[in-house]
C-alpha cells in the first residue's frame, strides 16, 4: 500500500532534494533576512504603538488634572488659563495668566500640596499613580533655571575646594535638578534624610 517505513522516508528525502536542486542555499539566506527585514518592521511597529498608548495615557492624565485644577480656581474665585503639554514620560499642566501666589506658597510648599492633591485626583481616575508635574505662574521654569545655576556653583566649590558641601532640605523636583546639574559637571551627589527634610550633598571627584 505504500505506507512501510522505508517508503516514506524515501519520499521525503527525495523531495528534500528535489527541493535543493531547485532553491539555491543563498536564495534561503536571503529569504531569511527578508524575514529579518520583516521582524524589525513589525518591532518598530509594535514601538510606535506602546509610544502612541504612552503619549494618550499622558493626554488623559492631563486632561483629568486640568479638570481638576479649573475646579479649585472657581471655588478660589481666582482666574488663570490652563495650558497642558506633555515632557519625556510626564504631563505637564499649568496655570498661566495670572499671578497666583497663594497657590505657590513659601519656596513652593503650597503648589507641591496642590500637584499632590492633583496627582491623587487623576490616580482616583485612572487607577494608576500620575507623575504629572503642575506648575503655577511660571514657578517651575523660574525655579528651575536658579537651582541649575545654584548646582553648578557648589559643584565648582566642592571641585575647589576638595570637601562634600550639604543643601538645605528640597522637594525632589529640586533635587532632581541638582543632581543633573552636579552631574553635568562631572561630580557625584546623592540625596540623604527623610523627607520633607530630604537634602543634597556634593561630593567631589574621587
Amino acid at each position: 500500500m505504500g505506507d512501510g517505513p522505508g517508503e516514506g522516508v524515501g519520499t521525503v528525502v527525495g523531495q528534500e532534494q528535489e527541493l535543493s536542486s531547485v532553491v539555491d542555499n543563498d536564495e534561503l539566506v536571503e529569504a531569511d533576512d527578508d524575514l529579518d527585514d520583516v521582524d524589525d518592521v513589525v518591532d518598530d511597529e509594535d514601538d510606535d504603538a506602546d509610544e502612541e498608548d504612552d503619549l494618550s495615557s499622558l493626554e488623559e492624565e492631563g486632561e483629568i488634572a486640568a479638570d481638576y485644577i479649573e475646579g479649585l480656581l472657581d471655588i478660589a474665585d481666582l482666574d488663570g488659563d490652563i495650558d497642558m503639554d506633555v515632557e519625556g514620560d510626564r504631563a505637564v499642566v499649568s496655570v498661566v495668566g495670572a499671578t497666583l501666589d497663594e497657590l505657590v506658597g513659601d519656596d513652593g510648599e503650597v503648589l507641591e500640596a496642590l500637584q499632590e492633591l492633583t496627582r491623587l485626583a487623576v490616580h482616583r481616575r485612572t487607577g494608576t499613580r500620575a507623575r504629572l508635574m503642575l506648575d503655577v505662574g511660571g514657578f517651575r521654569a523660574r525655579r528651575r533655571t536658579e537651582l541649575a545655576e545654584l548646582g553648578r556653583s557648589v559643584a565648582a566649590e566642592v571641585s575647589r575646594t576638595g570637601e562634600p558641601k550639604k543643601l538645605r532640605a528640597m522637594s525632589p523636583f529640586e533635587r532632581k535638578i541638582i543632581h543633573d546639574a552636579v552631574a553635568l559637571a562631572g561630580l557625584r551627589s546623592e540625596s540623604e534624610g527623610e523627607e520633607p527634610n530630604r537634602r543634597v550633598v556634593v561630593f567631589p571627584v574621587g
